[in-house]
């Protein structure tokens, strides 16, 4: 009898065990907070909402992540410039006035000469990671389904902004649609709700579809491979 119960309680132990590892196999072992060092800029640098600047969302976004990239301080005198400059580049090159992500993607590529990956249908975990290996994501978003209140009215229709971290369920942000976005939380579920591509009508926003862009310094590889 001491033997059977020996053997119960030894098939007993090694089961508790296995619990044991299986649990601690899934363990979330990011960091509870996190946020990148990444320059912000509204994309109103000197206030002034009126055309181009009511719409360069996209060119604040993508200047702030070039700004982390190349450390480079940004500034209301060199933010001004640079969004102009870009705003210019793009209707020589016959970009509209709103653009897409992946056209964004090409702008990065060919104004920046940076690589881009583009990531379809993210998840809170796609993103963080993202930002756990020191990558700010540019995220395009339907504007008003983002509650924020210190947008001007409503809020835009299409909107983008950078993710430069996390802290608890919230996302913190470089918001350039208004003068207090710089580190700017939105609640996971709300920002990940929001992602939206531009459809090329305001009011379709909602029918866009979810990708975010991450931009990196191009390789030694690719650069030796596109000479």
């Amino acid at each position: 009898m001491n033997r059977f119960l020996l053997l119960i309680f030894a098939l007993l132990l090694s089961a508790c065990n296995s619990f044991t590892y299986i649990a601690d196999d899934k363990v979330d072992n990011s960091p509870s907070k996190l946020k990148l060092d990444v320059p912000f800029t509204t994309q109103a640098p000197n206030a002034n909402w009126d055309d181009p600047y009511q719409e360069a969302c996209e060119e604040a976004s993508l200047i702030m992540v070039h700004s982390y990239l190349s450390n480079i301080d940004l500034n209301i005198e060199n933010s001004d410039e640079m969004i102009l400059n870009l705003i210019k580049w793009e209707k020589e090159n016959s970009y509209a006035q709103d653009v897409t992500l992946d056209q964004l993607a090409m702008i990065a590529e060919k104004y920046y000469k940076y690589e881009t990956e583009i990531i379809n249908n993210p998840n809170i975990d796609d993103i963080k990671k993202q930002i756990e290996k020191g990558n700010p994501v540019i995220v395009p978003v339907a504007g008003r389904n983002l509650g924020n209140p210190y947008f001007s009215g409503e809020g835009p229709w299409y909107h983008m902004l950078v993710i430069i971290g996390y802290k608890g369920n919230k996302f913190i942000t470089n918001d350039p649609g208004t003068k207090r976005g710089e580190g700017y939380k939105y609640n996971f579920d709300v920002l990940l709700d929001a992602i939206h591509d531009w459809t090329g009508v305001k009011e379709e926003i909602e029918a866009g579809g979810r990708k975010i862009l991450v931009v990196h310094m191009r390789s030694e590889i690719s650069e030796a491979s596109s000479k």
